[in-house]
């Protein structure tokens, strides 16, 4: 399967849309009918995550997703160009370690912690790394079959 690329301005309202496109090309893409809903559910924590941070810190900056199908696994990617937006560890502090300070966001108390952890538990295989360009959460679930688009 190709790459699909798909950016987005920070509007809430275009987390819905994004998470339609990802759930059709995770069908087309051989995912289970089962697991469409965790797909579904994992990109619109990641996509609000990073609309929030665009909306505090780059409004006119867009999210972007890449979305790909191979080897028997739909992979999404969702980026966003909000730098130093997490622990250098990647998943929050206290997600990892309950009894760890918290992280600082500017996200709101919580919310970017418990969006992460949320996203943990519905991916098949989950990796959040901070890259010079900003804050990058790649997630994906087993395919069946390879893309035919």
């Amino acid at each position: 399967m190709s790459t699909v690329e798909l950016s987005f301005s920070a509007l809430p309202v275009h987390v819905r849309t994004a998470r339609l496109i990802v759930t059709a090309v995770a069908r087309r893409s051989g995912v289970a009918e089962p697991l469409l809903d965790e797909v579904r559910l994992a990109v619109a924590e990641a996509c609000s995550r990073a609309v929030e941070a665009h909306r505090r810190h780059c409004p006119d900056e867009p999210v972007r997703l890449e979305l790909r199908g191979e080897k028997g696994r739909f992979e999404v990617i969702v980026s966003d160009t909000v730098p130093g937006d997490l622990p250098p560890e990647g998943l929050p502090a206290a997600a990892a370690d309950e009894g760890a300070d918290e992280f600082e966001y500017g996200l709101g108390e919580g919310i970017a912690e418990l969006g992460l952890a949320v996203i943990a538990g519905l991916a098949d295989d989950v990796e959040i790394a901070n890259t010079p360009k900003g804050v990058q959460i790649r997630m994906s679930w087993p395919a069946e079959a390879e893309a035919t688009i």
